[in-house]
């Protein structure tokens, strides 16, 4: 078990050994949950580029010049 104390603005540090476990990283994100006993923490993972890169051909159909005025004031 591992502890870390909450400073007076809410931030804690993760201890390393959980760090390491985890394999969380400077810049991850993580995800915060709670059932009001217990506060459960997930690295959320992001897409891999190469799912970035199946999808990217998609999504040409939303950046044309008549889509950018369209949505310019918005």
């Amino acid at each position: 078990m591992e502890t870390s104390r909450v400073t007076s603005k809410g931030q804690t540090t993760i201890p390393a050994a959980i760090r390491k476990a985890a394999k969380i990283t400077s810049g991850d994100l993580l995800m915060f949950t709670t059932d009001g006993k217990q506060v459960t923490i997930r690295k959320i993972e992001l897409p891999t580029d190469e799912y970035l890169d199946s999808v990217s051909e998609t999504l040409s159909e939303w950046s044309s010049p008549e889509d950018e005025e369209a949505w310019r004031d918005l």
